[in-house]
């Protein structure tokens, strides 16, 4: 099944929406770079109008449904089994610098799992979507997790604490456990695409602490309907709720942990 059924076109729909405005700040900020204070603006406006955006486009989709947005917070519906979750701007960083690495995402949570997630990056026009016990799609390209089974041959993603947030010494010592035992360890800087690159084979792994929900709803999903392991970065089951991630193929993933854990 490479086509998308009626929910998951609601969600790409809505996706593709929010997009458009992002493309166009994008393209515009650029020329905002000599500006201290605008480009930093510029972006909570392009943030705020592109999950304003979602917020019409899903609510008018699908009545009453709650919604979790990284900006607005939960807002909670009619309808209490099911809410989408939502970051209209995952890499807020790369886009203030023009960097063309950033996704609009969106997930679907019913009674408590994601059934469903999008992930587009509208510059490089890749719609990842999955829905539970249907695959893993790029746009109508069916994906799998890389196969790989040895850390030295292996690519994995993170995400490094950024300026105020806590937990830079943890990360150096994981970073110290892993990065000299696998062929790379890359910073992309942005959740939702590490883990839509899993699902589609490019990283053969990826870990992260201090994440909300709306940066792995829909990538939880994509690695597990792609064949992968998904867990927090302790082994725990609930990444969503921990807030910390660690998804690889079955071969990898409990080598990835034993790392994690030998840096703790």
């Amino acid at each position: 099944m490479s086509t998308p059924t009626a929910l998951v076109k609601v969600m790409i729909d809505a996706c593709r929406k929010a997009a458009k405005g992002l493309t166009r700040d994008f393209g515009e900020l650029a020329e905002l770079q000599v500006s201290k204070k605008g480009p930093a603006d510029y972006v909570s406006a392009a943030d705020l109008k592109a999950e304003q955006v979602l917020f019409e486009a899903l609510s008018a989709a699908r009545v009453g449904y709650g919604f979790l947005g990284e900006e607005r917070g939960l807002i909670e519906g009619t309808d209490k089994t099911h809410t989408w979750i939502a970051d209209p701007l995952d890499g807020t960083t790369n886009f203030l610098h023009a960097i063309p690495h950033f996704a609009v995402t969106v997930a679907l949570e019913r009674d408590g799992m994601i059934v469903a997630g999008v992930t587009y990056n509208p510059i490089t026009n890749e719609m990842f979507w999955a829905e539970r016990g249907k695959g893993c799609f790029l746009n109508d390209k069916r994906l799998r997790v890389a196969a790989r089974r040895e850390m030295g041959d292996a690519v994995l993603a993170t995400g490094i604490p950024f300026m105020g947030r806590p937990g830079h010494a943890t990360f150096l010592k994981e970073l110290h456990q892993i990065a000299p035992r696998v062929s790379g360890v890359r910073r992309m800087g942005s959740a939702a695409l590490d883990l839509a690159y899993v699902a589609a084979g490019r990283f053969d792994g990826y870990w992260e602490r201090g994440l909300g929900r709306w940066d792995m709803a829909a990538g939880v999903l994509f690695v597990t309907e792609a064949g992968g392991v998904v867990s927090d970065a302790d082994g725990g089951p609930d990444p969503l709720g921990a807030g910390t991630i660690c998804v690889s193929n079955s071969d990898l993933q409990p080598q990835i942990l034993a790392r994690l854990k030998a840096a703790a």
